[in-house]
């Protein structure tokens, strides 16, 4: 079998310079070693080993010519962990606070358990939780008999109970595929093929004219269109949070900050994770870690998949200006390597949102925005959008892909070590499969468990935060006589109040710096990104928790905002020097 998909690739692909060595062990997994010429190169060779049905995964340790890789050294917070000790000792250890290890804790938390989440972040959602475009897929963009289209079908039907106990934001608006060519009428066929076999329910073709109605702002009528009323849309950092406090109420105790550095095991079981904060004791470890999902799996010798970056770039625009209110747009015909074809929506607050393109990267912390990125986001939703211009963007930003080399979840226990549970390469569409993949993840536990005890005392209801903006004036009076702070208003441009920000500071889940603010309460998220509310935010921030205000951050992890005093005002207002 080696040398078949060897001599694919050479066949398939340019390979002159490049140095490629395969091996394909005894459980199915292919090992990639050698050099090629660009990072491009690497991903390509990889995704062409992994197409292969009798490979299980893909071990990609290629690396481009003329680049060292250079593996970050965590003796020091390993030797730091374990001098610190033991700080807890549960029954479930869940590595990464997005929506995924979130909705797990939340799920677990319904029975008799003792558990924590790690997060080496300051707050949840810190990863590609809150860098997508947070569509809840239909499920007629995964590829057909795959895990991940099984899932996205049955998670996207779950977001409505998920939103009812929640209290999330959510809409069903469904969504719209246009064609204008033959070109584009095929990429539509195929897409609506997909759907049929994943069992997408409600999908149908529909006339341009019909299309048109369903979607007002479309000025040209298209060939055919494909309407998917099961498109939803929520912030997938709204979910995260929602999925997180109610777990926390529910007993999951949620250590912030802290990084997983090393895992002990003894070869048959784990035993414990080693954490820049001391050692935390654990029978099971789910690995949630995102695009470390793969590093985490090496700590326990089960590394059998190799993530590799995906960055997608996105827009977004001032909410007052026109445009679709659902993701529409017409299918990606070119097959480009940058883009798996997203177009323009409207977010749940009313940005139109363009986006997002899809670039593979070497750095799992490179978040840079390129003018590849706007380029790519500007062309596809200008299509759907143009009144809208330049002019009118208000920020941009971009996130990181789990990719695996089988483009598909990665959902189950370790054939290796004993309480070790991969959930990984939970890219696109894992958001809308979020439901369904933490249900799966405890029917595994239950498999091995034999069962478990319910947790009497659950409680599914998560209490809607207060959103000021949101209600009628009686209403925000009345909410005033009783706590004045709510008639404070400190971000203009989202009409976001002293007392929402308080609320959202002394929640289940703490909030410490300006960006876990703005998630929660989308204070700072307006026209003016922060320009004349952030002094007052920082300000609030240091009150409530008894801290210098040098103290303050973006979001952690030394990202300060205010570095020292300047100088000091007296009883008089006349500035005193000061080398504080």
């Amino acid at each position: 079998m080696e040398s078949r998909i060897l001599h694919k690739i050479h066949k398939k692909l340019d390979t002159k310079g490049m140095d490629i060595h395969l091996k394909i062990d005894e459980n199915k997994i292919a090992h990639l070693k050698g050099k090629t010429n660009n990072w491009e190169e690497v991903v390509e060779v990889g995704l062409l080993v992994g197409k292969n049905r009798r490979i299980k995964n893909v071990v990609n340790d290629l690396i481009p010519k003329d680049v060292e890789i250079i593996k970050m050294d965590k003796s020091n917070l390993i030797n730091q962990g374990k001098n610190i000790g033991i700080i807890d000792e549960v029954d479930i250890l869940i590595v990464g606070g997005g929506v995924i290890g979130c909705g797990i804790a939340r799920e677990l938390s319904k029975f008799n358990l003792n558990i924590c989440l790690v997060e080496k972040e300051e707050d949840i959602s810190e990863g590609t939780t809150k860098a997508n475009n947070g569509m809840i897929h239909p499920g007629n963009a995964a590829m057909p008999f795959t895990l991940k289209a099984k899932l996205n079908v049955k998670g996207n039907a779950m977001y409505s109970d998920w939103a009812k106990e929640l209290n999330f934001t959510f809409k069903r608006t469904g969504s719209l595929i246009l064609a204008n060519s033959k070109e584009e009428k095929k990429v539509l066929n195929l897409a609506y093929l997909a759907g049929r076999l994943n069992h997408v329910p409600e999908m149908r073709k529909i006339s341009g004219k019909e299309a048109m109605k369903i979607e007002t702002s479309i000025e040209e009528e298209p060939k055919l269109a494909l309407w998917t009323p099961t498109t939803a849309y929520v912030d997938g950092y709204g979910v995260t949070i929602a999925l997180a406090e109610n777990a926390a109420t529910n007993g999951v105790k949620f250590y912030l900050g802290t990084e997983v550095v090393d895992i002990i095991h003894n070869n048959e079981e784990v035993e414990a994770v080693v954490t820049n904060k001391g050692i935390i004791k654990a029978k099971y470890i789910i690995n949630c870690a995102g695009v470390y999902g793969d590093d985490i799996a090496e700590m326990v010798g089960d590394k059998f998949y190799t993530i590799h970056p995906r960055k997608g770039g996105i827009l977004i625009f001032d909410k007052s200006k026109a445009g679709v209110s659902r993701a529409t747009g017409t299918p990606n015909t070119k097959g480009s390597k940058q883009s798996k074809g997203g177009g323009s929506q409207r977010t749940v607050e009313g940005n139109p949102l363009w986006g997002p393109s899809a670039r593979e990267i070497m750095d799992k912390e490179d978040l840079s925005f390129t003018k590849e990125d706007l380029d790519y986001a500007l062309s596809v939703g200008k299509k759907s959008n143009p009144h809208i211009n330049k002019g009118d963007l208000i920020t941009y930003f971009t996130g990181l892909r789990a990719a695996d080399y089988k483009e598909d979840f990665i959902i189950e226990k370790s054939n290796k070590i004993k309480g070790f549970i991969h959930v990984s390469g939970i890219q696109s569409p894992g958001l809308a499969a979020a439901p369904a993949i933490s249900e799966m993840v405890v029917e595994i536990i239950k498999k091995v468990e034999g069962g478990l005890k319910q947790n009497l005392n659950y409680n599914p209801i998560r209490k809607a935060l207060i959103e000021f903006r949101n209600l009628s004036r009686d209403q925000q009076d009345r909410i005033i006589k009783n706590d004045s702070r709510y008639g404070n208003v400190i971000c203009r441009c989202e009409t976001i109040t002293e007392g929402e920000i308080i609320e959202a500071i002394n929640g289940s889940i703490p909030c410490t710096t300006v960006d876990g603010v703005k998630r929660r309460t989308r204070a700072t998220m307006g026209r003016c990104q922060g320009g004349f509310c952030g002094p007052k935010i920082l300000s609030i921030l240091a009150r409530e928790q008894n801290k210098d205000i040098t103290q303050i951050s973006q979001k952690g992890h030394g990202s300060y905002i205010i570095l020292k005093k300047a100088r000091e005002i007296d009883l008089g207002g006349e500035s005193i020097g000061t080398d504080k």
